[in-house]
């Protein structure tokens, strides 16, 4: 539709190249997604490693992000790029201690929609997690393809938890066959 801001997906911007816009210089790829207990994208991780006996995460904070293209992420400045310990790191699409990515999504009646295979994300600061689209593994997957939830239009109805992410049970009825784009 016209007029409403374009939707984006963690997997297509894994791997992409973040440049600087200021002086085009590489300032990393992008290895995962950082988001808050809000369901709110906090930034991306560029690099993770061990610093003397501790591991870091070089973090580009979202409101530094200018750009989200289908080849490159653009940041205001390659300095936004912060250290941070890997333990204030927690919620991650796949890499963190709480990772979104095969999380099980479960009505509040108990039943189970299927895995977190990609979130999706609208492209506006501290933006919150709009979708999901769900697995129940490959074989399924081949016969039957994935579904897509979008997310219920009072976010505090979803749940994030360690080990689930719990939904209202008339999301089930909300469930939408997904053929992802090629590209």
């Amino acid at each position: 539709m016209k007029g409403e801001p374009p939707v984006y997906n963690a997997q297509r911007l894994i791997g992409l190249p973040v440049i600087d816009g200021k002086t085009g210089r590489r300032a990393g790829k992008v290895l995962d997604l950082w988001f808050d207990e809000h369901w709110s994208l906090r930034g991306l991780l560029l690099k993770a490693g061990r610093w003397w006996f501790k591991r870091y995460c070089d973090v580009a904070p979202w409101e530094s992000v200018t750009a989200l293209g289908p080849d490159a992420v653009l940041l205001s400045d390659a300095g936004a790029v912060r250290r941070y310990d890997a333990a204030e790191i927690g919620r991650t699409f796949h890499t963190g201690r709480i990772r979104l990515k095969d999380l099980p999504v479960v009505t509040d009646e108990g039943r189970q929609l299927g895995r977190v295979s990609d979130v999706y994300f609208q492209e506006n600061q501290g933006t919150p997690i709009t979708g999901l689209e769900l697995t129940d593994g490959f074989v399924s997957d081949l016969l039957e393809g994935r579904k897509r939830l979008k997310f219920p239009a009072d976010p505090g109805l979803v749940k994030l938890g360690e080990d689930a992410i719990l939904v209202p049970a008339r999301c089930e009825q909300d469930l939408e066959a997904f053929v992802r784009e090629s590209g």
